[in-house]
């Protein structure tokens, strides 16, 4: 087993040095709330809004990023998938650096790497160079994210708690929702061709404040005894590796021989992973995931139902970005107002869902799930009705319903989960389990991008596929209706699949009450 490490929450001084003991609580709460401590989640929610926005806010800016850059359909690919498999990396150990080294030291330093990787992507001259700066910033936002979720679950408890994860629930669902409403309108600021840029550089002045504000208002935490954290780097590159070669296949499209060989070497570097994982954890050493987090079922539940269902979820902006661009001829601002009510759903129902979940507890996800698919449903039959029949603007109008339904139920799942799969965890394993289980999460959103966005484009009968190739108007003449359509099909099963850990929770939840009793 990895060895038990407790962290001291800061008393209200800021020094380096200073700190009061934690309280005998069992979840690590202190026994007298910090004063700060809504200051320090204003500062947490902001830095880890701004990390989750650069997953979506880059989708409406390929096309001037072709133009000015001349990237091609590749280069522009990786550019989007780069940047979340990078951030879903680096997840996990940086859960670990954050328990080991101190979480406001790991978070200043993650917002720093952030902050200066949007500066280099907004100086890019070539797609290469981009590409590298956006990786860096996807280890940026790997090393603060989960930092997040560990500040809430040490600095708040009982019904604030609740409302603290449902706060970072709106967050969540807001940055993946907003970003093509606001990419649109940062754009629509300067038809120069370079104006992507500006999707970056927004960042520099928000990095730069969170950090300061952080090392004023964020509590430091140390180690008992002083123990630095040994990185598993072998367990990172295995990770890395297995989750590359199953996304190859699908970004590349190679011949079905590669094919079958790199998904061969996807399910070997897994297995090689979790063999190496097991022994450093039975060897007392620090792993990437320490896998005794799952013998707890309610946990394993969770991690899947964060898994599955942002592989479903958040790829739907993706296709349908591409489709009211592409499709209808939109504007990237007018297609991030067709999105605006998904993003207005999500935002209302979280905070809500945070105070009721200590009473409610999975029974909000569940329902929450099931108003997913029902909204996406409802989108689907939208645009498979009346596409050919009503002008895009109407059929924008059309789709407020639909998408506001989707959105609500959203709102309603991130949060409860998050809050309910973390509540088993307790102590200094926090901060990785924060970092599995945002982890699931970013891998879901990598591999549903690739796996739906090859159905969109195989469906549409675009030559090459690609997320890229609407980019340069590869898309032209292809059925994009028909794509939409059964991509939306995928997405819906795919939320109906991530149902199955849901109600599996639901029943031990149930259980467990009633041995309670």
């Amino acid at each position: 087993m990895t060895t038990d490490r407790r962290e001291q929450p800061a008393s209200s001084s800021s020094g380096p040095d200073e700190g009061r003991p934690a309280s005998g609580r069992p979840d690590g709460s202190p026994s007298e709330p910090d004063p700060r401590r809504w200051k320090a989640l204003a500062v947490c929610l902001v830095s880890g809004f701004m990390t989750l926005l650069d997953v979506s806010i880059i989708n409406v800016a390929l096309p001037s990023i072709s133009a000015d850059l001349g990237a091609s359909g590749g280069d522009l690919q990786w550019v989007l998938s780069g940047y979340a498999l990078a951030f879903g990396l680096v997840l996990v150990p940086a859960g670990r650096l954050g328990d080991a080294r101190g979480r406001r030291r790991v978070f200043v330093a993650g917002l720093a790497t952030f902050t200066t990787a949007s500066l280099l992507c907004g100086l890019a001259p070539t797609p290469g160079l981009l590409l590298a700066a956006r990786l860096l910033q996807g280890v940026g936002g790997g090393l603060l994210q989960p930092q997040v979720a560990a500040f809430i679950q040490t600095l708040f408890s009982g019904r604030e708690r609740g409302r603290a994860f449902g706060l970072l629930g709106t967050s969540i669902g807001l940055s993946t929702a907003v970003g093509p409403l606001l990419g649109g309108t940062i754009l629509s600021l300067d038809p120069d061709p370079s104006a992507w840029r500006l999707v970056f550089f927004v960042n520099i002045p928000i990095g730069v404040a969170g950090a300061v504000l952080a090392m004023r208002w964020l509590p430091v935490s140390r180690p008992e005894g002083g123990r630095r954290a040994d990185v598993d780097v072998v367990g990172v590159a295995l990770l890395a590796g297995a989750l590359t070669a199953l996304l190859l296949p699908l970004l590349e499209q190679p011949p079905a021989l590669v094919w079958a060989l790199l998904w061969l070497a996807s399910a070997g570097l897994g297995v090689a992973f979790v063999r190496w994982e097991r022994r450093r954890t039975d060897g007392g050493r620090d792993a990437v995931v320490d896998l005794s987090l799952f013998r707890t079922s309610r946990y394993r539940n969770g991690v899947l139902v964060g898994l599955v269902y942002f592989t479903g979820f958040t790829t739907i902006f993706f296709v349908l970005s591409l489709y009211l661009q592409d499709g209808l001829g939109m504007t990237p601002l007018q297609a991030g107002l067709t999105q605006t009510p998904f993003a207005v759903g999500g935002a209302l129902t979280p905070v809500v869902a945070g105070s009721a979940v200590s009473r409610l507890g999975r029974r909000l996800v569940v329902g929450g799930l099931s108003t997913v698919a029902v909204g996406l449903l409802g989108t689907l039959a939208v645009v498979a009705t009346l596409a050919d029949v009503l002008p895009p603007w109407q059929l924008g109008l059309a789709l407020v319903v639909p998408l506001l339904v989707a959105g609500a139920g959203s709102g309603v799942v991130i949060s409860p989960n998050t809050t309910l799969t973390l509540s088993v965890v307790t102590g200094p394993r926090s901060g990785s389990a924060s970092g599995v289980l945002q982890t699931s999460q970013r891998i879901g959103s990598s591999v549903g991008i690739a796996v739906v966005g090859a159905v969109f484009f195989g469906v549409a009968g675009v030559a090459g596929g690609g997320a890229a190739s609407g980019a340069g108007g590869g898309l032209q003449g292809a059925d994009l209706t028909a794509g939409l359509v059964a991509s939306l099909l995928v997405a819906v099963a795919l939320v109906l699949l991530s149902l199955v850990p849901a109600v599996a929770d639901l029943r031990d939840e149930r259980r467990q009450q009633r041995q309670d009793a």
